[in-house]
């Protein structure tokens, strides 16, 4: 019970589900992408990131002085569920779109602050 109430637990913030709302349809994310499409400071982002992580959301990579951020490659039954409800949530938000747009403009930069 106590993962699932993680997996939960991590589910309460707005600014997690704009993460995941933004790994939903990439391979993965450099954190600077996450910190510019959200306009929050790097810290608080970590924060988020790092809960998400420990709740089984997100694996990680270091690429130079860069961490990217992808969703789990194997999402837990429970998370695989979340994901398709998520999913459709995203999709019907406003806000997940203009996510979706900021990060949209950065690709096209490809670059990291």
């Amino acid at each position: 019970m106590k993962a699932l109430t993680a997996i939960f637990k991590s589910l309460e913030d707005e600014t997690r589900l704009r993460i995941i709302g933004l790994l939903l349809d990439v391979d993965d994310l450099c954190v600077c992408h996450i910190i510019s499409v959200l306009q929050l400071p790097q810290s608080t982002v970590s924060r988020h990131l790092a809960t998400l992580k420990n709740a089984g959301w997100l694996n990680d990579r270091r690429e130079g002085l860069w961490i990217h951020y992808s969703l789990a490659k194997d999402l837990g039954p429970i998370h695989r569920v979340l994901v398709s409800a998520l999913r459709t949530i995203v999709d019907q938000n406003e806000s997940a779109r203009k996510d979706r747009e900021r990060l949209a403009k950065l690709s096209k930069e490809n670059r990291c602050n």
